[in-house]
């Protein structure tokens, strides 16, 4: 029991080392381009283009190396609903990525190339070596369990140290600074060595804690040893699946493909959030926030969504993921509605719907991994595959989403030209969306705020319409989802204890 508890808050800390690199990258990487590198326009746009092939690419292409065997395996799951040598084999890859991704997290903050050429070059890579984190840290959660129980307890552990990782948003408001860099470079530097020697040790020792729940487990079942095999299964078993086949299979998942288009919306939404945050509190807010409650505000704004999570996995265990994720939706619509009619001037309205517009959206982001969890679980059913290829299919889910990291900041600086009259590129003219005031008349102010507040508000509430429509779609729920549990515990006993 003690190693299983260990298990967990090792699994978690890996979000850990992962947010406290990843939310700083998120807040300061467009604005050090733009604002201390000083890259042009085209420039921009180039390597957001290029970065936007690259990160479609990569989840699938690296979910195919790593499970393609997978779809030929005569091998059935274990209790853990993976077999060990794929969960070592993923910690081995954590072992590896995990430092370099913390390398690469590095060279956005010191400049080496042109602004443009260096700007493609560190988006590919920080995005190649977060891929091959994420995705095998996000499979484990399907490998090492089963049970909706027991995966949102790992969920659980993820959002708690999540939350602790969201504090290093507010460690960097003290150093930050865009006329002297070297205080965040240093800053940078204790991120990143903390986060691959984080990633290295724990690693290592999680494949521990595993083989030795694995051998306690195997010592006690034992006995019952012998697998169950239908003739049918093991003839589809025996079938090779190659990529065209599995587009195929995956074309006729239903609940995969509005999954799909709910995630990129979805995606498309947080970034859209993220990037432009700052950006909001500065032009609507400006004259109600002092500097301090600012910056506070956007830090309790990552941290916040991770510790909310928490209670959100609570109602999960109690009420399913599908209601909850369906109540935040109609939440997210509902506030959108609200502050359309309440307008842009309740100041202290506007910045709780802010916060509260991040906590919802990331809230529904934390959850959307269980998801697909139950998706690798019916396509491990459906398509009556000996071992579930989790990689696989979040690496194909994340093709199909993360198109919407790139189209966030594309879209958003095109609608805030068009709604405000202002470019946010021209930032040593006049006609710069980061213009003071003083450069401004009241009317183009007037005309800049409200620009900012349509782009706040419309944005999640055609996002919130969109995915409601998208929700009720989606059958892998209630009975059904109670089948494919029961299916798939045939041949294994569900993971239990976390």
């Amino acid at each position: 029991m003690v190693s299983e508890a260990r298990i967990g808050v090792c699994y978690g800390s890996m979000a850990l080392f992962l947010s406290i690199l990843h939310n700083v990258f998120l807040l300061y990487h467009v604005d050090v381009f733009v604002s201390v590198y000083h890259i042009d326009k085209t420039s921009f746009w180039i390597g957001e283009t290029i970065f936007l092939v690259w990160n479609s690419l990569n989840d699938p292409l690296f979910g195919w190396l790593s499970d393609r065997s997978l779809l030929n395996s005569n091998k059935a799951s274990s209790r853990f609903g993976a077999q060990p040598e794929l969960v070592t084999k993923r910690l081995w890859a954590l072992t590896v990525n995990g430092p370099l991704f913390a390398l690469s997290f590095m060279l956005f903050w010191f400049v080496w190339s042109f602004p443009g050429l260096q700007f493609a070059v560190v988006l590919c890579l920080y995005d190649g070596f977060l891929t091959a984190v994420d995705l095998h840290h996000t499979a484990l959660l399907a490998d090492l369990a089963l049970s909706a129980k027991d995966r949102t307890k790992l969920n659980g552990y993820s959002s708690f140290f999540s939350a602790a990782g969201s504090l290093s948003v507010f460690l960097s408001y003290v150093v930050w600074d865009r006329d002297n860099m070297q205080s965040f470079q240093i800053f940078c530097f204790v991120l990143a060595t903390f986060s691959a020697l984080g990633f290295f040790f724990v690693s290592r020792y999680l494949s521990r804690q595993y083989r030795d729940v694995r051998k306690k487990d195997d010592e006690m079942t034992s006995v019952a040893s012998v697998e169950p095999q239908d003739d049918n299964t093991k003839a589809a078993g025996e079938d090779e699946v190659t990529i065209k086949h599995y587009v195929k299979q995956l074309s006729k998942h239903s609940n995969f493909q509005y999954f799909a288009v709910l995630n990129l919306v979805q995606v498309f939404n947080c970034h859209f959030n993220s990037n432009f945050f700052p950006l909001f509190l500065e032009r609507l807010l400006g004259r109600a926030l002092s500097p301090g409650m600012g910056s506070l505000l956007i830090g309790a704004s990552f941290v916040i969504p991770h510790l909310n999570n928490l209670y959100f996995l609570s109602l999960c265990r109690k009420y399913s993921v599908y209601t909850v994720i369906k109540w935040l939706f109609y939440c997210k619509c509902l506030l959108s509605a609200f502050m359309l009619f309440a307008g842009p001037n309740n100041l202290w309205l506007l910045c709780a719907f802010i916060a509260s517009n991040r906590v919802f959206t990331e809230g529904t982001c934390k959850l959307l991994n269980l998801v697909i969890s139950d998706l690798v679980d019916e396509d491990c059913v459906i398509h009556r595959r000996k071992q579930a290829v989790s990689a696989l299919v979040f690496g194909t889910a994340a093709l199909l989403s993360k198109p919407g990291q790139t189209i966030a900041p594309l879209l958003g600086t095109t609608l805030l030209a068009m709604q405000t009259g202002h470019d946010l590129f021209q930032s040593n003219s006049g006609n710069s969306l980061r213009a003071v005031d003083s450069a401004l008349s009241k009317e183009e102010t007037e005309l800049v705020r409200l620009g900012c507040f349509h782009c706040l508000v419309y944005i999640p509430l055609l996002c919130a319409i969109v995915q409601i429509l998208l929700w009720t779609k989606f059958t892998l729920r209630g009975s059904r989802l109670d089948w494919i549990k029961r299916v798939r515990a045939g041949d294994m006993h569900v993971f239990t204890h976390v």
